[in-house]
């Protein structure tokens, strides 16, 4: 069954899922006031070079200041282009969709003070979204995505796909590009490259050529900061590179971005063989395809597998923790087997959930203890045949004794649940808040402070409604030994609009 591509398009926001065996795989969101910017190119300024971090921060106009690392800036790359390239193997290279934000990385013999001074201008790029607290991260390896190829204008280096395994159609790629490309110029050959010809490549080449060069005139005019380059909104930069052959539908609920669809396809992938659909039914696209739930689903820590197990995920701005636990499973035969059988299914979720909710990032994965190493092999060999399918770059290390795995994922935008959710105002993003009985025995202290010194004859505590209920009640005792002490009455008073942690105390 091939995969099909499933496109809600509003004024206000655009989402995009990509379904795969009747299940979404991937999930696209694009607000039109959170519009993503990986691919963007600015003109910036240096505004603050830092030795001690090796990195500078650029003015590019945003909100936050842009980082950039040593190994991103153009100059080093450039005087040390034989350090970067040299001896690259096939398993060097990029890999599925690269789209040119990725970078060998390598120690500059110049500290970055030497290659760039506050006030400096530059041509940078976007190659990570701001995350969280941290704004964005820049390169000056400038890189523009095509159908079938990355034009890299900045680095005289060819690149193959490595999941084009066939050695004799990368050496037939490869020696295409070295003959059409310009002296001087790079290119990375991407997965659906295979098997197309010699006037495909070229045209993608012609193509992003003519590109850069409206790009360089724009530099040469342009202030400090400004944009001089926005890369395909969500909708085309998703059918340039998720519209392969595995993918043989398209259904869109617009007529607007059916056309451009339409249009974007004839003109980039004429060759390519696919079905677009209008939807123009009453139902919402995504209530008609059972998405809405899933992507419900996606949002919760709790996720049931169908033996009756159940997997946590907690993310942080460290690190994402996913804990294994068999739940209401209960086996049939042995403990070992019970653990194994969860673990296994457990796997199969943990890969999709990661996919769909785009975590990124130091990954650990908690599985219950497994006694046999053969059982430890089994579910490290069913997470790396599951991650398999996961287009994000992954390293995973072997599990613990303690049946842990560390693991990584490359983070280029924001997961779904910081895009789509916010901190709780009540909690402040911690999860949890003080227990009633815990605020109880901070006014008990409270009160003891502010009576030792303060006259007056009469105290009042103004609290939520139910502590003032436990004050009343439970903790009535508290409160008298407080009031035998210090010879002053105490009254509480509830007041519903209060948060459950806050509290006031007035003397009179």
């Amino acid at each position: 069954m091939g995969a099909e591509l499933v496109i809600n398009a509003a004024s206000h926001e655009t989402r995009i899922a990509l379904i795969e065996n009747g299940t979404i795989a991937e999930l696209y969101i694009e607000r039109s006031r959170e519009k993503g910017i990986v691919g963007n190119i600015y003109k910036g300024r240096v505004i603050r070079v830092l030795p001690g971090m090796q990195a500078a921060f650029v003015d590019v106009g945003l909100e936050k200041a842009a980082f950039l690392y040593v190994a991103d800036v153009f100059d080093a790359i450039e005087e040390y282009e034989s350090l970067l390239y040299a001896g690259t193997k096939k398993d060097d290279e990029p890999t599925e969709e690269h789209d040119g934000t990725d970078r060998h990385e390598f120690r500059p013999l110049h500290p970055i003070e030497d290659l760039l001074q506050e006030g400096q201008e530059l041509l940078v790029q976007i190659s990570k979204e701001p995350l969280g607290t941290k704004g964005a991260r820049i390169t000056s390896h400038i890189s523009l995505p095509g159908r079938h190829l990355v034009y890299m204008p900045t680095v005289d280096h060819i690149g193959i796909s490595r999941r084009i395994e066939d050695e004799e159609e990368r050496e037939r790629l490869r020696e295409i590009v070295e003959r059409l490309k310009k002296a001087g110029s790079g290119y990375i050959v991407r997965t659906v490259s295979e098997g197309k010809s010699e006037e495909d490549l070229l045209a993608d080449m012609q193509y992003l050529t003519t590109l850069w060069e409206e790009i360089s005139k724009r530099q040469a005019k342009a202030a400090v900061p400004s944009l001089l380059h926005s890369d395909l909104d969500v909708v085309q930069k998703v059918v340039r590179d998720i519209v392969t052959e595995q993918v043989d539908k398209i259904v869109v609920d617009s007529q607007v971005d059916y056309d451009r669809i339409v249009h974007f396809i004839s003109t980039f992938a004429a060759k390519m063989k696919y079905s677009i659909e209008l939807y123009d039914e009453e139902e919402p696209i995504f209530d008609h395809y059972g998405l809405e739930v899933e992507i419900s689903r996606a949002l919760g820590r709790k996720v049931w597998l169908k033996s009756g197990g159940y997997i946590i995920i907690e993310q942080t701005e460290a690190l994402s923790a996913v804990d294994v636990n068999t739940g209401r499973f209960v086996g049939k035969h042995n403990l070992e087997d019970t653990i194994l059988k969860t673990n296994l299914e457990a796997v199969k979720e943990i890969a999709y959930q990661l996919r769909l909710r785009n975590i990124g990032g130091i990954i650990i994965i908690d599985f219950i203890d497994m006694e046999k190493e053969v059982n430890r092999e089994k579910v490290y060999g069913a997470l790396e045949e599951a991650l398999k399918a996961d287009k994000s770059k992954t390293n995973i290390l072997k599990i613990s004794e303690l049946g842990l795995v560390e693991m990584t994922r490359k983070r280029v935008r924001e997961n779904i649940s910081r895009m789509m959710c916010e901190p709780c105002s009540y909690c402040e993003g911690r999860g949890y808040i003080k227990s009633k009985i815990t605020v109880c025995h901070e006014i008990f202290r409270e009160l003891r402070r502010e009576m030792i010194d303060i006259r007056g004859t009469k105290a009042t505590v103004t609290v939520h409604p139910q502590v003032a209920d436990l004050l009343y009640d439970e903790e009535r005792r508290g409160l008298e030994e407080l009031e035998k002490k210090f010879k002053k009455r105490i009254t509480v008073r509830a007041k519903p609009g209060f948060h459950q942690e806050q509290f006031e105390i007035t003397i009179n």
